[in-house]
């Protein structure tokens, strides 16, 4: 089996149970509705690649949660994996092969360092704190493919409030396909973030 091959397995796996066993989906509640909050800035462990999401989340997730799982000392409470794409994509018509996607898994602080395995894989992996401060948030609650309206729902709220997005846009998935069933995509839990400012 090549590198990529296991990469794309582990990825599957760690997200089947990562989503099966999942958040208790009612403290995000309030995320059904547009909010503005404050969020903490958190470490990462982080990789990025070009291509369509749909061929290379698993490699992506694959090689963040091997490193994860790898590490001493590297567990928190919520490792919901995450993802952030440059604004427009969709709207601007980019073709999906030619999108590049920053995946992410948080990891805890007192991780460090990577392994050189790590950080000269394929892909390589990097430690990386992602600073917040102010965001707007929504819940999407569907399929994959229908994100672009919740998404939409959740920039007007942001310029009704007096906003604007400084960042890129942001996935955090919840709840998604399982391990050998694609499972009901109708039931997919996805948390919309952009970080805002005034």
């Amino acid at each position: 089996m090549s590198a990529r091959a296991f990469q794309f397995l582990c990825g599957v796996l760690v997200m089947a149970a990562v989503n099966c066993g999942g958040p208790d989906l009612s403290q995000y509640e309030h995320l059904k509705t547009p909010q503005i909050s404050q969020k903490a800035p958190q470490q990462m462990l982080v990789t990025e690649l070009t291509g369509d999401p749909n061929e290379t989340t698993g490699t992506a997730f694959g090689a963040l949660y091997s490193a994860y799982y790898d590490l001493d000392d590297a567990k928190v409470d919520a490792p919901w994996p995450r993802s952030r794409w440059p604004l427009n994509l969709v709207k601007e018509n980019i073709p999906m092969s030619q999108w590049r996607g920053t995946f992410a898994v948080p990891v805890a602080k007192a991780v460090t360092e990577l392994p050189a395995e790590y950080t000269t894989g394929n892909p390589p992996v990097r430690l990386e704190t992602w600073d917040y401060g102010t965001v707007a948030e929504l819940m999407h609650v569907g399929p994959y493919d229908k994100l672009s309206a919740t998404s939409d729902k959740l920039e007007a709220y942001i310029k009704a409030e007096g906003y604007r997005i400084v960042g890129k846009h942001e996935e955090e998935y919840l709840k998604g396909p399982g391990l050998i069933f694609q499972g009901n995509p109708d039931e997919y839990h996805t948390i919309i973030r952009y970080e805002v400012a005034r």
